[in-house]
């Protein structure tokens, strides 16, 4: 038993393989081969089973390279009601274990059993935690992936150690120790991005991030650089939020080379507004406003709106309204960054929402 596992209160729980999972459930079939949730020439893949990831697909990859990389897969495209009604049903039995909980998408949230949040009636949080894993598996047909520790940064550090259906703890006295040989890829919310400009800066591992003061990380790095100093010893003051209303949804992309051509950069833009409306989409949002974001190449920040006639999670929408913006503005002027979001957000599915139809680079 782990010293501190009674002192643990909060948990990171992650759906393993989602949507692949799901469709495995439904189709006995598929239970045993390689399944991949997606579709179309151009489309990406919305998930992919661990069968299949053992040959290398992932999530967001374009459909030609899974098909290459894996051709004897099942394609399967995806069934975001059917997704969503399972996500609900997994909340509520989490929310029937804590009312602490707080969703980060439609198959993962973290939930804080301390003080009268927790119930279990003074049952320790991992055998709530262990029942829920139970339940999970024999009510819904999923399993799961649970990260438990003294705070956020540290439960989801957790939850992605020992997938899937993994239980894996995380105490204050073995942070440290845990977390200095890890690489810095492993922070969450440090992208492909962030770890190649930690790399470049010759970071590689979480340990090293000790050796810098909180305001030089924030200086190089910007706001999230402020987070990396404590999460590098284990320190995360974050609560968990049970109601937070999500007010946008948004994506954004950085050039590595300033990009003056209009055809250049819509290309670059739709292939935000696919991402921006597979989140809308499987967060069970459509939005009203579209806005367009850019940067030039001399750091000036430009914001463009287009409120439209209805809400909407359509990719297809998104584009249109977002490049008619982009026009106005793409007048041989260079840009280093563009990005589009939604907001005015409003819950509902969009049963006319196109989905996975474009190529991701």
């Amino acid at each position: 038993m782990h010293a501190e596992l009674s002192s643990l209160r909060v948990a990171h729980v992650d759906c393993d393989a989602f949507y692949a999972t799901i469709e495995k459930r439904d189709n006995p079939g598929l239970r045993d081969g390689p399944l991949v949730i997606g579709g179309g020439r151009r489309g990406v893949v919305a998930a992919a089973c661990y069968v299949a990831r053992r040959y290398g697909v992932r999530s967001a990859m374009p459909m030609f390279k899974a098909r290459a990389a894996c051709p004897q897969a099942v394609v399967v495209p995806p069934n975001m009601a059917k997704y969503q009604a399972v996500g609900r049903e997994m909340r509520a039995l989490m929310r029937a274990v804590t009312p602490l909980v707080e969703p980060l998408s439609i198959d993962e949230a973290f939930m804080d059993f301390r003080g009268a949040g927790g119930g279990g009636g003074g049952e320790l949080p991992a055998l709530q935690l262990a029942r829920l894993a139970l339940r999970a598996e024999r009510e819904l047909g999923i399993t799961i992936s649970i990260g438990l520790g003294p705070n956020k940064f540290l439960a989801k550090m957790a939850s992605d150690l020992d997938k899937p259906r993994g239980f894996a703890v995380i105490g204050r006295d073995e942070a440290r120790a845990f977390l200095a040989s890890k690489p810095v890829g492993m922070i969450f919310g440090v992208g492909r991005a962030m770890r190649e400009k930690l790399e470049t800066d010759g970071i590689h591992r979480i340990g090293q991030l000790r050796g810098f003061p909180p305001a030089a990380l924030e200086h190089r790095y910007g706001s999230f650089g402020e987070r990396l100093a404590p999460f590098s010893r284990g320190v995360d003051r974050r609560s968990v939020k049970p109601s937070r209303p999500t007010k946008s949804i948004s994506n954004e992309t950085t050039f590595e080379d300033p990009i003056a051509a209009a055809g250049t950069l819509s290309a670059r833009l739709e292939r935000l507004c696919q991402r921006v409306g597979g989140r809308l989409e499987s967060q069970g949002y459509r939005g009203q406003t579209v806005v367009l974001k850019l940067k030039t190449a001399g750091f000036q920040s430009l914001t463009r709106s287009h409120t439209l006639s209805e809400p909407t999670a359509s990719a297809a929408d998104i584009f249109v309204a977002a490049e008619t913006l982009l026009r106005r503005e793409a007048t041989g002027v260079a840009f280093r960054l563009i990005g589009v979001g939604v907001s005015n957000l409003v819950e509902g599915r969009d049963d006319d929402a196109a989905l996975w139809d474009g190529e991701v680079a």
